[in-house]
C-alpha cells in the first residue's frame, strides 16, 4: 500500500498526520519543534500531489532544492498524543526566488497552529536561483483564482 500525500480541497492541500509517542514530551503533549516537521510534510506533499518530487529536482542538469528562509509560528493548543490532526497548506504567492506559503494545523475544526513560511529555491551550490519552471508551472493554478 503507498502512503498517501493528502488531497487538495480547492487550493489548499491536507495532509492528514497522526500523533505518534515520538512526537510529544513526557506528558503526551507535541513538542513544539514538532510541528515544523509537520508543516514540512505538508509543504512536501502538496510539491509532490502537484507533480513535483525533491529527489527530482536534483536530479535536473541544473539541481535544485529549497530553504526555509522564515518560518513565523504561532501555538493555539497543544496537540496530544494519538490525535489526528489535518496539516493545510496553500501556496500564496512566488516572487523571483521566493514561494510565499499559509500553513495551519487543525485538529477537527479547532485551530491547533499556523505558519508563516518563505522558501528559497537554491542551486546545488546552495546559491538562491529562481525555482525551475516544471515547479512554477505545476503549483501555478494553486496560486490564484479558481480551484484547479
Amino acid at each position: 500500500m503507498q502512503p498517501t500525500a493528502g488531497v487538495f480541497e480547492g487550493r489548499e492541500h491536507v495532509l492528514p498526520v497522526r500523533v505518534y509517542y515520538e512526537d510529544t514530551d513526557l506528558t503526551g503533549v507535541v513538542y513544539h519543534a514538532n510541528y515544523v516537521r509537520y508543516f514540512e510534510r505538508g509543504r512536501s506533499d502538496f510539491l509532490r500531489l502537484a507533480g513535483v518530487s525533491h529527489a527530482s529536482l536534483l536530479l535536473l542538469d541544473q539541481p535544485a532544492a529549497f530553504a526555509v528562509t522564515k518560518i513565523a509560528i504561532e501555538f493555539r493548543q497543544a496537540a496530544r498524543i494519538d490525535e489526528a490532526l489535518e496539516v493545510r497548506t496553500l501556496f500564496e504567492s512566488t516572487r523571483g526566488v521566493r514561494l510565499n506559503i499559509a500553513q495551519r494545523i487543525l485538529r477537527d475544526d479547532a485551530l491547533v497552529a499556523s505558519a508563516v513560511v518563505e522558501v528559497v529555491c537554491i542551486d546545488g551550490q546552495g546559491r538562491a536561483r529562481r525555482p525551475p519552471r516544471q515547479v512554477i508551472d505545476a503549483v501555478r493554478p494553486w496560486f490564484s483564482g479558481p480551484a484547479p
